[in-house]
């Protein structure tokens, strides 16, 4: 028996979907990108939805929507995907690293720290689906001394008047923080909808607007709709179905819209997804049942009172383990045609910000998490016979390394 890491859920519904848009005769972005806007709006709780076509291009556009540039910086995790600092870097802007918690996610004290007046942005990330403590960041950016140091440079800058809280909340669609899903507690929330997501649309992403006033969030979303059409003013699905075939360029804008292809696996797994959540949180359960209060391993936190996660990564660590053993275990589990994962090798490792002058030496509690991380297989499709092999193979793995309880 084999055991993939995170195959998508496609089945017969899907293949309908897809199918009969396929046969509507209209495949790009049109009415069923419309209502999975919608029903993501619904489901959130935000205030106006943009579907895009990835999740870095709706962290792009949102920075480029709040006028970053050059000379501007960005607070970001250096425990995260480079989708988060890309982006950054894409405008010109400097991604200034903090490092992160014993859950994995970014410390609200360390991006205190981090603010000087150029910083614009904000950006948590939620590993694994963990919501971050956004009471907290909040908090930080709402204090006198803080805000009152924002130097706005751009409308929206000045509307909103501090800095941007924009959430990287690729991993948790679907979380829960203190009672409300993700979607509401930043400015500007970002989920993935890629193929190895809890919500798959196979490439995919969205925009949740939940700005205070004086913004108009559907103006908003308009804006930014607009930019990922090359700035035309008109789409084609309303340009052909009005009798007006003018449109203008309002700005020089992207090409990163969903199709609606794409959206129509997105409302087949959005009917179902509480479903899906459910059976993810059963396999998690499992999981810490084998592992929780076995002194090799610390479990990850997946709920605390009226938060949970979107239960998207089981991010086990392997207690007093090295970097060095922790591979020799992954490669001892694939050997047993298991497949695992690490997320995330920080930013600071990596060769192009390494070369850009950041030290993993900075960010402590970054490499000590990812050292000894090993993510274990969630999908809707994992069996249980499948996760006990999952379990049997890891812990096989750590006695033939001698790691044994």
């Amino acid at each position: 028996m084999k055991v993939p890491f995170s195959p998508p859920r496609i089945d017969e519904r899907t293949l309908e979907a897809v199918a009969g848009v396929l046969r509507s005769g209209w495949i790009t972005t049109g009415p069923q990108v419309r209502h999975f806007e919608e029903r993501l709006t619904e489901y959130t709780g935000c205030r106006a939805t943009v579907c895009l076509n990835s999740a870095s291009a709706g962290l792009e556009l949102a920075l480029r929507w709040f006028g970053l540039g050059p000379g501007d910086e960005v607070i970001v995790p250096a425990y995260t995907y480079a989708a988060s600092a890309n982006v950054v870097i894409h405008c010109g802007a400097t991604p200034v690293f903090v490092d992160s918690g014993p859950d994995f996610n970014l410390d609200p004290e360390a991006v205190l720290r981090a603010i000087t007046p150029r910083t614009k942005v904000v950006m948590p990330v939620d590993i694994g689906g963990w919501p971050c403590d956004y009471e907290a960041l909040r908090e930080v950016l709402n204090r006198p001394g803080v805000r009152d140091a924002f130097v706005p440079a751009t409308e929206a800058q000045r509307g909103l008047g501090r800095i941007l809280l924009l959430a990287d909340a690729a991993h948790s669609f679907g979380a829960v923080y203190k009672g409300k899903r993700i979607g509401t507690q930043a400015d500007l929330s970002v989920f993935s909808f890629h193929a190895v997501k809890n919500l798959t649309t196979a490439e995919g992403g969205a925009v949740c607007f939940h700005l205070p006033p004086p913004f108009d969030a559907q103006a908003e979303a308009a804006r930014l709709r607009t930019k990922s059409l090359h700035g035309q003013s008109r789409d084609a699905f309303s340009k052909m179905n009005s009798p007006g075939w003018r449109y203008d360029i309002l700005e020089p804008g992207y090409k990163c819209n969903m199709t609606d292809i794409q959206a129509a696996m997105g409302l087949v797994e959005l009917e179902r997804y509480d479903e899906q959540l459910e059976k993810r949180r059963r396999i998690m359960h499992r999981y810490d049942e084998a592992f929780a209060g076995d002194p090799r391993f610390t479990t990850p936190c997946w709920k605390d009172g009226d938060s949970h996660s979107s239960y998207h990564l089981y991010m086990l660590r392997l207690n007093n383990t090295s970097e060095s053993q922790r591979d020799a275990v992954i490669a001892s589990v694939f050997a047993r045609e298991v497949a695992v994962n690490v997320h995330f090798v920080p930013l600071p490792m990596m060769t192009y910000y390494r070369n850009a002058g950041y030290d993993i030496k900075d960010y402590p509690g970054a490499y000590q998490s990812y050292a000894c991380e090993i993510s274990l297989p969630v999908y809707y499709d994992l069996s249980p016979e499948m996760q006990e092999l999952v379990i049997a193979s890891l812990m096989g793995a750590l006695n033939e390394h001698g790691l044994q309880g």
